[in-house]
């Protein structure tokens, strides 16, 4: 009986032995097929460590004590399925050369080595029939392969510039294999040593919309391909040697560019463009324009100061530069008729009294014209590429409603129940800040004294405070006038409620609307007073088309009030959850892609690209605001937080919303900009699913939006079966969904260093939207224009129709021309701002 049990015993540990080893090879298999990174591919990472001077910038493990595609990931690297999909190593001081085996990456989608020290000669990217994104600017690659363009038929974005290729063999020539990268949206090769003439075959791009080549060795002119292409953004300027020509403005075959008057020795004598939407600077090389009699830019968006060269025009006598957004100083002209009323933040404004000169026998006559060489010119007006050679442009935001505050402010002062009055004092030279200052007073509240700027804050909670001294652009208005104007802050006004208080609509007797935020008595705290604060000082700071205005605000006794341009549609969250309550259309998905863009342009503009680096620390779907148009605005910015100088991290409290906060922030308080990022990704979801962040009454498995959206995206079915039902989907839309469901996972990451940047997410947008811009809709209504008909014929057409109105000859008035000219489609993508080719 004994031996019969030891037996029995000995059969059964024989049996759990098996069952274990089983179990141990079932888990290995398991292990090595859901993480086993492809060999090739982890040569290549491997060869890639082997060729950095200083490879532990990358905090890469040791060769060979880990899988890059995890888990856990390698920093930088992302994979699917064992594949490396993406490298995102920008800006890391990174030394060295790339392997020259970087092509067997044959699953590459998106390579972001931008910024950083990375020399010699390019591999050959040949063979990437998947590489959508590559930026491989502001490096000093010397060398590029001539097959290096070979195969990229997915290309999407492409940025070279500054990097010194070929420079010993004086250049390189325009790749003829890009033809074949017809899903080609943006391509910057700006300062890498092009040289040559530029192939017909750029006109004929379907997708481009970008192309920077300034600073090169160019020569000849641009193709006539390009009077049909579809590029918005166009950079031919500063070719060294001399050899660009450039295209004649007096002498095409249908007379002048629009926009441009020409004398009978073919030099430009008038530049008539108001009311285009022109967003940048005006370029000094305008000053070389020896016959130029008149400038008429007024209710544009042109930023930054007017050049003294223009002084130097001999044969100026109109410059009119109303209604925009100039800084001083403003250069002193003689014989001239100057025009800048409207500019804020330009002092010695000049209007029709001010001129010396009367003006000359002629009336308004916008065109449809776009744009400049010299940089760039962007309108909204139009689709076809115009040029006008020397007007310089880059991305700005105009605040052109801060002056209408203004006006009406300084017209209505009289008819208050209590009148303030407002005095604006110049800038002052030795003003390190270079701030307009301006002081606030009650007369119902007799004499007061002025505070500096830098005790601004300090006071600002003080129940008897009457004068302040603040930066340009944030107005001191009386509760006064805000109480008119929302009609004592009625409750059929109210807008929203939120933390802070209650949000009011108000409308001005000029019929402009308005936003003001009202502080409730019982929530005057040190926190929310500190948040008025913080939301005050940053959007003094930043301006941007994508972040809601600031106009103004109060302080009078417990009343703490904010004034907001008003945005018509409301918050996005109204139109992803509650349309059907609210009677609203749902969003589509090209508007929901559009959406993405603009909120991370703005982010990105907050991060990385304003003067100093901040973190808004609460972006979610209600804070993101709605226009007419569905362009989407940033808002509330009370809990924004200022990154220090040379710090990757700050430890703060917690704040925010839960559901859309970042794991290192909810636990420990560190923010970096990554935080935001994370906040930026549960919106993506959002936008996607049409799902809120956080439901308590949703079952547990999807209560957390973003935990939950992680475990379905990888799987076509279930990530199809997530999507929002409530807009309409096809094969077509697939691909972008899945390429913002990806974007969004990244965005999600646990760890922070896995997560992309803003300018990331704007690259990716950026095409997605282009592509989506409704382009056969709009054009139909333009069939029926016989575009073969010489120019002199079709004004005349359009002369004939304007009855009462007189206009400048050679150009066509924007109000008959609008709906004979091709404009950009609505909703399609602004020009790209950055240094990475958006």
């Amino acid at each position: 009986m004994l031996g019969y049990l030891l037996c029995s015993r000995a059969t059964m540990g024989v049996k759990l032995i098996e069952q274990v080893s089983k179990l141990i090879f079932f888990c290995l298999i398991i292990t090595i097929c859901n993480g086993s990174t492809d060999p090739n591919d982890l040569q290549v990472l491997n060869d890639f460590r082997k060729g950095l001077e200083n490879p532990e910038l990358l905090k890469w493990p040791k060769e060979g004590d880990d899988d890059p595609c995890g888990p856990p990931l390698w920093p930088y690297v992302f994979c699917s399925e064992g594949r490396v999909t993406q490298i995102q190593a920008k800006n890391l001081g990174l030394r060295g050369i790339l392997p020259q085996n970087f092509n067997q990456l044959t699953e590459l989608n998106n390579l972001g080595l931008q910024r950083n020290n990375l020399s010699g000669m390019l591999p050959s990217f040949s063979g990437l029939s998947k590489l959508e994104f590559a930026f491989l600017d502001y490096n000093s690659f010397d060398a590029i392969p001539f097959d290096f363009f070979n195969g990229l038929t997915s290309l999407r974005v492409l940025s070279l510039e500054e990097n010194p290729l070929n420079v010993s063999t004086n250049g390189w020539s325009f790749p003829l294999d890009l033809e074949k990268s017809t899903q080609l949206t943006n391509l910057s090769f700006v300062d890498c040593n092009l040289v040559g003439t530029l192939p017909d075959f750029l006109g004929t791009l379907p997708s481009l919309t970008s192309l920077r080549l300034s600073g090169n060795k160019l020569s000849g002119s641009v193709p006539s391909t390009f009077a049909q292409s579809s590029i918005q953004v166009l950079w031919l300027n500063n070719q060294e040697q001399g050899g660009f020509t450039g295209n004649k403005p007096c002498t095409s075959s249908t007379g002048p560019w629009f926009g441009l008057n020409c004398n009978s020795n073919s030099e430009v004598t008038i530049i008539n463009l108001p009311k285009h939407k022109l967003n940048g600077t005006l370029s000094p090389s305008l000053a070389k324009l020896d016959s130029l009699h008149e400038i008429r830019l007024a209710e544009n968006n042109i930023t930054g100061i007017v050049p003294d060269d223009y002084t130097k025009l001999k044969s100026l006598r109109l410059l009119d530069l109303s209604d925009n957004n100039l800084e001083s100083p403003l250069p002193n002209f003689h014989g001239v008729k100057v025009i800048t009323v409207g500019n804020l933040f330009l002092s010695n404004q000049t209007g029709e009294s001010a001129s010396p000169i009367s003006s000359p026998n002629s009336t308004y006559n916008p065109s449809n014209a776009p744009t400049s060489p010299k940089q760039i010119v962007s309108s909204s007006n139009h689709k076809r590429l115009d040029t006008v050679a020397g007007v310089s442009v880059s991305a700005v935001v105009a605040f052109l409603v801060v002056y209408l505050f203004l006006c009406f402010f300084k017209n209505k002062k009289t008819s208050l129940d209590a009148s303030s009055s407002i005095v604006v004092h110049p800038r002052d030279p030795s003003d390190r800040d270079n701030v307009v200052k301006i002081a606030v007073s009650s007369n119902n509240i007799g004499s007061l004294s002025g505070k500096t700027g830098t005790s601004f804050f300090s006071n600002i909670s003080g129940e008897t405070q009457n004068s302040y001294l603040i930066e340009a652009g944030n107005h001191v208005i009386s509760v006064q006038v805000l109480r008119k104007v929302t009609d004592n802050f009625a409750s059929e006004n109210e807008l929203g409620r939120g933390g802070f208080g209650t949000v009011y609509k108000g409308e001005l007797e000029d019929g402009t609307k308005i936003a003001v935020k009202r502080m409730e008595h019982g929530a005057i705290g040190n926190k929310a007073v500190e948040e008025f604060q913080s939301e005050i000082a940053v959007l003094s700071k930043v301006r941007h088309r994508h972040l809601v205005s600031l106009l103004g605000y109060s302080i009078e006794g417990n009343e703490r009030l904010l004034v907001y341009e008003f945005m018509p549609l409301g918050a996005l969250s109204q139109h992803l959850f509650h349309w059907k309550k609210l009677e609203l259309k749902p969003l589509s998905w090209s508007q929901r892609l559009s959406i993405a863009l603009d909120v991370a342009r703005g982010m990105e503009y907050l991060h990385g690209l304003a003067r100093e680096t901040f973190i808004h620390r609460d972006l979610k779907s209600s804070n993101i605001l709605l226009g007419d148009d569905f362009r989407a605005k940033v808002s509330d910015f009370g809990l924004v937080k200022l990154a220090p100088d040379g710090e990757k991290s700050v430890a703060t409290k917690l704040a925010g919303t839960f559901g859309y906060l970042a794991p290192e922030y909810a636990v420990m308080g560190k923010i970096t900009t990554k935080v935001d990022v994370f906040s930026y990704g549960v919106v993506l979801i959002e936008l996607l699913t049409g799902l809120t962040a956080l439901d308590e009454s949703r079952s547990e498995e999807i209560r957390y939006l973003a935990e939950w959206f992680w475990r379905v995206k990888s799987n076509k079915e279930k990530l199809m079966a997530a999507i929002d039902p409530a807009f309409e989907q096809s094969e077509e839309t697939y691909e972008s969904i899945t390429i913002v469901s990806e974007l969004a996972g990244h965005c999600t990451a646990r760890e922070a260093y896995h997560r992309p940047d803003m300018s990331h997410a704007v690259n990716v947008l950026s095409a997605l939207v282009e592509k989506w811009r409704p382009v056969d809709d709009e054009l139909d209504q333009y069939s029926v224009i016989d575009y073969n008909r010489p120019l002199p014929q079709m004004l005349k057409i359009w002369k004939d129709a304007e009855s009462n109105e007189s206009s400048y000859s050679n150009a066509a008035s924007l109000e008959d021309s609008k709906g004979s000219i091709p404009v950009r489609p609505t909703g399609f993508a602004d020009s790209f701002t950055s240094a990475d080719a958006r």
